[in-house]
């Protein structure tokens, strides 16, 4: 396969991941000679007490900055050069420097509407006034969810993001602050400054397609009769790093959250494999975080990705890790997996545009993509020869550069991701004391089927060469879709609204 690099919330760069396995023996020397000042995660063994750990920890002149005793899981900071080493032993499993581990926040292009545009158009039944270019709600079947169940205020969704405006006139009142934090560098902070974008207006953009207010102004949201919470895992360098991503996943397990929305993955390498080395210790503490915040009634709701590569059919990896410097890595196996989308328990989502095809951009897989939902597609219009942007998804914004608010377009499998959490927030408002997998499953058996188109997919054969900056994906041609009434494309089909609350 080419180039595996995508444009989800994260999705270049990032660099060398630095291991130490675990070994048998006593406590090494610490070295004496200072180093950087590093992020490492330590794990203990599944199931055990981190005491011995944090003991290692201390020895190696390492200082503990977080520590998850549910999962066997510590953060922290060392500026011993040789601490992967010298914290090996007895009580710690495996341990990795997250240094270099940040996955660079590139997302596509924000184009923002005016606020003379906002003011002059017409108010349609929802009596938002820009309802009428979301296109995607009515595919979705929202009117005439809303007129059942707009969402309860029980029902709290995580979204793990690039933070969200709490002053934005369409989500201030939908935010619980008090179970929104940022958990940059696998540290809370609950400060309302903390967990606002600084950034990137990502989250923002997420948070007004799940749950932004009916009240006359701007968007109407899926469901907006929920509550969001902040869960800030992106950096102001625009990365995500591992003891983030275990941090949001954690914290929404132990403040009452029914979901969360991924809209990236970890690591730099897009395929994560757990019988590699020098992945498995980010490996299994973020699986550790999924697993548990699943046991404590979490959904994860994750995008598939934008780099319309089949993830059934994994051989070749030549564009990781994203640092400048790619390795070949041949003969995959399903042992390799886009985390978290890929991670058990997971609802894998891919986008469709305006017409309900597949985005020319997802990623699919048959037994992979679990549903589908508008992402949005700015260039099925002119086969790829020009962007309508129009044909993206339309939600609220927030310009770092002005710290101003708004409403704008994007596209991808991240706009996508956020429709099915919205419509998932709704089915356990509607259904309340669903388990995670009983919601799981919910979704599936109330999406709409869809066929696979017939041949060879190419929605743009007139892409331009060479590809345009803030474009995606880097993987432009032809996909196949494999499967029946559940398909590669599609999944069990679109999630719709309605369906889950009737």
């Amino acid at each position: 396969m080419k180039n595996l690099r995508r444009k989800t919330l994260a999705a270049a760069s990032a660099v060398t991941l630095g291991v130490g396995l675990a070994v048998a023996g006593g406590l090494a020397p610490a070295a004496s000679a200072a180093g950087p000042d590093t992020t490492f995660l330590v794990l203990a063994p599944q199931g055990a007490s981190t005491g011995k750990a944090a003991a290692r920890v201390a020895a190696a002149k390492g200082t503990v900055v977080a520590t998850y005793d549910q999962i066997g899981v510590l953060v922290v900071r060392s500026t011993n050069p040789s601490f992967a080493t010298d914290v090996a032993g007895a009580g710690v499993e495996s341990v990795a420097s997250t240094a270099g581990l940040g996955t660079a926040l590139e997302e596509s292009e924000t184009v923002e509407v005016s606020a003379a545009e906002a003011a002059n158009i017409t108010a349609d039944p929802t009596k938002e006034p820009m309802f009428g270019q979301q296109w995607d709600m009515p595919m979705i079947g929202l009117p005439q969810a809303h007129a059942v169940n707009a969402g309860s205020a029980d029902v709290v969704v995580g979204v793990l993001d690039s933070g969200i405006s709490s002053s934005h006139e369409d989500l201030k009142d939908q935010i619980a602050k008090d179970k929104s934090t940022s958990c940059i560098g696998g540290v809370t902070d609950t400060t309302e400054a903390a967990w606002n974008p600084t950034t990137s207006d990502h989250g923002t953009h997420v948070a007004g397609t799940i749950a932004a207010a009916v009240n006359g102004k701007g968007v109407a949201g899926i469901a907006p009769g929920v509550k969001l919470a902040a869960v800030k895992v992106v950096d102001d360098g625009g990365s995500i790093f591992p003891e983030a991503a275990v941090c949001g996943f954690m914290w929404a397990a132990e403040h009452g959250m029914q979901l969360t929305n991924n809209s990236y993955y970890i690591d730099p390498w897009e395929l994560n494999c757990r019988n590699d080395a020098r992945q498995r210790p980010v490996w299994q503490a973020v699986q550790r975080a999924i697993r548990y915040s699943s046991s404590k009634g979490v959904l994860n709701v994750a995008s598939a990705g934008n780099s319309n590569y089949d993830l059934a059919h994994k051989i070749t990896d030549d564009g990781s890790p994203n640092n400048g410097t790619p390795e070949t890595r041949e003969n995959l196996t399903n042992a390799c997996l886009d985390l978290p989308a890929e991670a058990p328990g997971v609802v894998t989502v891919g986008a469709v545009g305006p017409t309900g095809a597949k985005s020319y951009y997802s990623s699919y897989g048959q037994g992979v993509i679990d549903v589908t939902a508008p992402g949005g597609d700015t260039r099925f219009r002119t086969q790829g020869a020009k962007s309508t942007i129009t044909d993206g998804i339309l939600s609220t914004t927030f310009n770092t550069a002005t710290k101003t608010n708004g409403y704008g377009y994007k596209q991808g499998t991240s706009m996508s991701g956020p429709h099915v959490t919205g419509v998932a927030a709704l089915a356990v408002s509607a259904h309340p004391g669903m388990t995670a997998g009983q919601l799981a499953s919910f979704l599936e058996r109330t999406a709409v089927a869809q066929s696979c188109p017939g041949g060879v997919y190419n929605p743009v054969p007139n892409w331009p060469t060479p590809v345009p900056p803030n474009e995606l994906p880097r993987n432009i041609g032809p996909s196949y879709c494999s499967g029946g009434e559940r398909n590669g494309f599609y999944g069990a089909g679109m999630v719709n609204a309605y369906n889950v609350v009737k």
